[in-house]
């Protein structure tokens, strides 16, 4: 299964999607910028490039350790309003839901698909981290 798969999957579980699974996927598609191709290293960078805690954050979900925790006003803050709306819309659900449900599934989804080093070598290791954070900075 691919990961664009997996995390449509995983997601639907997650909020009960019933059965449309093209709904799904593109508000997931939407969510991590789907022009470049479904690639989790988006959301990854938005915390990194918050700083701080968030970033920290980010990285536990890359290792091999325990994931971190975050918030629903993280995931806000990290991916933006704008965004969580319009991925809540296209899924018919509250911002409210939407925000929840992806504080408790982003850690585990980029996680999973971490595992390997392929999510932590899409962004070019933890010194690719570290520049993609540099660059939200600069």
């Amino acid at each position: 299964m691919d990961l664009k798969n997996f995390a449509t999957e995983f997601l639907m579980n997650k909020i009960g999607a019933a059965g449309d699974q093209a709904t799904a996927a593109s508000a997931l598609n939407d969510l991590v910028d789907g022009s470049k191709g479904f690639d989790l290293g988006d959301i990854v960078g938005k915390f990194t490039g918050a700083g701080g805690d968030l970033a920290e954050k980010a990285q536990s979900w890359l290792g091999d350790g325990a994931n971190a925790a975050i918030s629903p006003s993280q995931v806000q803050e990290a991916i933006g309003g704008d965004k969580i709306a319009a991925f809540a819309q296209k899924l018919g659900i509250g911002q409210d839901e939407a925000s929840n449900s992806l504080s408790e599934i982003l850690p585990e989804l980029i996680n999973k698909s971490s595992r390997g080093g392929s999510l932590l070598d899409s962004v070019g290791g933890k010194s690719g981290l570290a520049g993609l954070a540099s660059k939200f900075f600069n």
